[in-house]
């Protein structure tokens, strides 16, 4: 149920997603525009990794607590996570819905966590945007750049009552939603909501204790 491209790929998005905000686009001088926030928190995640030695090393307990305070206010995981399941989400019971948005976080989390320590001579470059000053809802398009060939790495926003938040991301042609909409349809339509949250359980997991044994080692 999990796409090898986007396991690749998603470095990147947690590299970057610390970033969104441009003052042209939104009226209120004190909410940041979501280009210049990208570029801002990807700016700041960046050099937070290229300085720190602990998570260039591999310290997956720095690198948590980089995306927890830098990236995770930044990203709307309910919205996230219900447009992943889809027409499913209205079925599920509150705490289904509760623990699914949990263990999707903690999907996420694992996957792009363990990339940031990869990061060692990239920075990030923001295209033009079309936005309206009244939109709200925009798509921030952005360029990563490192040793190889530049990687696009795009994000849908929304405007919120706390600022701009995430809640898709496009990495090299792929929205996150939409690759994992539908390998989580054919999980719960072999087993079912509860079975989705045992598969993302056990996968979440069966990483941490990988993680904690590399740490011993």
């Amino acid at each position: 149920m999990w796409n090898p491209m986007v396991e690749r790929a998603a470095w990147v998005v947690m590299a970057a997603s610390s970033a969104l905000a441009s003052p042209a686009l939104y009226a209120q001088a004190q909410v940041q525009a979501p280009d210049v926030l990208i570029k801002q928190l990807s700016t700041e995640v960046i050099d937070t990794v290229k300085s720190d030695k602990a998570i260039q090393a591999g310290d997956l307990a720095k690198v948590h607590q980089l995306v927890e305070a830098k990236v995770i206010p930044n990203v709307n995981f309910q919205r996230m996570t219900s447009a992943t399941v889809g027409r499913y989400w209205r079925s599920a019971t509150p705490e289904q819905q509760k623990r699914l948005q949990e263990e999707f976080k903690a999907l996420l989390l694992r996957t792009y966590a363990g990339a940031l320590t990869q990061v060692k001579e990239h920075t990030v470059s923001i295209k033009p945007m079309r936005a309206s000053p009244g939109d709200t809802e925009v798509v921030v398009r952005t360029e990563v750049k490192g040793r190889g060939d530049p990687i696009q790495l795009d994000y849908r926003l929304e405007s919120t009552a706390s600022g701009w938040k995430i809640y898709d991301m496009n990495v090299l042609g792929v929205w996150l939603v939409e690759q994992y909409k539908n390998s989580f349809a054919q999980e719960i339509n072999a087993s079912g909501i509860d079975g989705l949250i045992a598969k993302l359980a056990e996968r979440n997991k069966a990483a941490a204790a990988k993680n904690a044994s590399s740490a011993k080692t």
